[in-house]
Parts: C-alpha cells; structure tokens; sequence
C-alpha cells in the first residue's frame, strides 16, 4: 500500500488545518448531554457546514463537498489533532446518513440529507428497547399501517441524544404474528408528534446522555420509511455496519488521546519507577492506534475499489473499543488517586479529561452492539467456526 498523499490531499489537510486554527473555540464548549451544551454544538455544526466541513465525503447536492473517504479520514485528523468540538450529530450525519445515501429514495435524500448535514435536524437512535438490546431482533414496538401513514405503538430506551433531538431513527414491527429479523421496518420519527414521550436516563458522569421514548398512537407518514416494508433488518444491519466499523469511530479519535497519553507517561516519571508494565501499556496503545489507523487505510482502498466491510465491521468494534478502554486505564494507573477528580475539582487540572474519558469508555463494550455478540459474529462469518 502507498502510504504517500497527493498534492491534492495536501493542500485539503493544509486548508482544513488553517481553518481549524482559525476557527476552533479558544474555551471547550460545555457537554452536548446538557441543553445549553447541545445548542452550543449545533452552532458549531452550522459553522462547520457553512464552511464546507461538515460532511466533506457526502455529495455537493446534498450538503456536502464531494471528497473521498482518504480526504474524509484526512480532515479527522486535523479535526482531532485542533482539539475541536465533539460531533454532536454523528446519529444523523455518519449513521443514518449513510443508510440514507444507500437505502434512500431520492425525495428522502434530497430533504434530509442537507438539513442533517447543516444540523438543522438532530438525530437520535431508536434501537434498544427494554427486551431488545444486543438481541436486537426481539423488538416489540410496533407500527401498523393505516393508509398513508403506520400508527406506532412501544418504548425505546437507551436512545442516545433523544433529550434534545429533534428527531429519531429505529426498527418497529410492522407485520403482525412476524418473529426475530422478519417482519421489520425501518423509521425515521419526528419527535415532536403528537403521542412521543421523551424521560431522560443519566449516564455515569450524571448527565442526560439518554433517554427513554414513549409512543402512544403516533402518526408516521409511510414516506417516512427507508427500505421496503418489513425488510428493515437488511437495512439496519447496514446502520450497524457504519457504526462498527470506519465511520463512527475513526484512527484519529484514538491517535489524538494516544498522543496526550504518551505526553503523560512523560511527565509523570514516578510512574514508570513504581510499575515497569505502564510503559508497556503505553507502547501498546500506541501501537494499537497506529495499526488501527493502517487498517482503517486499508479498508478505504478496499471500499473504494467496491468491496464491503460486512462482518470485520464486528471485529474493528471489538479492537476500537477495547483500545479505548485501554488508553484510559493505563492514563488512570498513570495518574493514581489524582485521575479520581472530577473535572470540576480545584486539584484536577487538566487530568479530568481523562477521568471523563475513562467513565466513557466503559461503555464501548456496550453500545454499537456488544462485543460478546460481536466475538459470535466474527466466529461464525469470518472464521467459519461452528454456533
């Protein structure tokens, strides 16, 4: 593989780097799991996409700037490396956005797709449900259709952003008497209709990352769904694919913290006297990130030539998410009883970044599909292990 950039790629890292400089809040914006915070993000995002940045693979018309997945992973690392804002509209922009551009008609792309790419329209997931979490398939909630429009009835819960979203993307069953995959459609809900309840679920750090929604008789146009009717598992595993695997999660998320976590390791020498295996744990996440980052290039070539990722999107989130659990703990060894503090404490410093990260990282596992279920698929589709 060449591992060298075009004059082209350069002069697009140089253009997003300047802009970046120039443009980055001075101050970090408070946590987008906050109402202030979020409303602070979606300026962000505006700004973002009035620039030109927000969505640099998606196509012109649809709000973004016609750039290949190389130049995408290109402005990750610029974005990471300035320390910018948090990307408050990943649900929308990265995942059903995707499943937009492969699954969509060209009505839902052309209305959609700008006003997510401008962050007019928030996004949240509307997966789990409180029976149906890694075991996705046993969704109850269902929606039945009644002329030109389904009558949508259940609970979701664990639906990331959904306190301040505007509106949510899921699976409801929508073919009664249908067990498992079968039967399924996908949605995308506007959360301010007449019937949705929205009860907020804290996260660890004590914020409203979550949510629980509640439908009761909502009105859902039938234009509203993606894909043929009762075949929305076929386009969700599509969804879960992005998650998994390259869109989600980039090499730059985990490269930036790698960086500061080697620049820790240095300035705190009392902590290589008192356990030689931090060292060790230190050079591994570096040369985890780096191999994530190899791999991630790899895969965009793959793509870009017309193969698909299918089930190693399953193993990329068992590595991205164990590598962030990783960082971490080796940064909380690293820190000893100071990485206790929280971010507000007098004494913390600037060590509640990691604090913030760990709590964060512990549900890497979890979400995106847990990494037990992820262990089976990569058993049973890629090494063709028995059930």
């Amino acid at each position: 593989m060449k591992l060298t950039y075009t004059t082209e790629q350069q002069n697009f890292r140089m253009e997003v780097r300047q802009w970046l400089a120039e443009n980055v809040p001075a101050e970090k914006l408070p946590t987008y799991d906050t109402k202030a915070g979020f409303e602070l993000h979606r300026q962000w995002e505006r700004k973002l996409h009035k620039a030109g940045f927000s969505m640099v693979m998606w196509p012109k018309e649809y709000g973004g700037r016609g750039c290949n997945l190389i130049d995408w992973l290109i402005f990750e690392e610029e974005y990471y490396g300035a320390g910018a804002p948090g990307r408050v509209n990943q649900n929308g922009q990265l995942l059903l956005g995707s499943t937009l551009l492969e699954f969509g008609t060209e009505q839902q792309k052309s209305h959609f797709l700008p006003r997510m790419a401008s962050s007019e329209d928030m996004w949240a997931q509307a997966w789990s449900e409180p029976n149906a979490g890694s075991d996705m398939a046993n969704i109850s909630s269902k929606a039945i259709r009644n002329g030109d429009h389904y009558i949508v009835n259940g609970q979701k819960t664990w639906s990331t952003r959904a306190t301040y979203a505007d509106w949510a993307f899921g699976l409801f069953r929508s073919e009664a008497g249908s067990q498992r995959h079968h039967g399924l459609s996908f949605l995308m809900v506007p959360l301010d209709a007449q019937g949705v309840t929205i009860r907020p679920i804290k996260a660890l750090d004590g914020e409203d990352a979550f949510a629980e929604i509640f439908f009761d008789n909502v009105k859902v146009p039938v234009e509203h769904r993606i894909g043929e009717e009762g075949k929305g598992w076929h386009v969700a595993m599509a969804t879960a694919g992005f998650e998994r695997g390259l869109l989600l999660r980039s090499p730059a998320r985990f490269q930036q913290p790698v960086r500061k976590l080697v620049q820790l390791y240095r300035d705190n020498k009392a902590a290589a006297d008192r356990d030689p295996a931090i060292g060790a744990a230190v050079a591994k996440c570096w040369a985890d990130a780096e191999a994530y980052a190899l791999s991630a290039y790899n895969t965009v070539g793959r793509i870009s030539h017309g193969d698909k990722i299918g089930a190693e999107s399953s193993l990329n989130k068992v590595f991205w998410s164990e590598l962030d659990l990783l960082i971490h703990q080796t940064a909380m060894d690293i820190l000893g009883t100071c990485g206790e503090l929280l971010s507000s404490a007098p004494l913390a410093e600037e060590h509640g970044y990691w604090l913030n990260g760990f709590l964060f990282s512990q549900a890497g596992p979890i979400y995106a599909g847990a990494n037990e279920i992820q262990r089976n698929i990569v058993a049973e589709r890629m090494l063709g292990l028995p059930r």
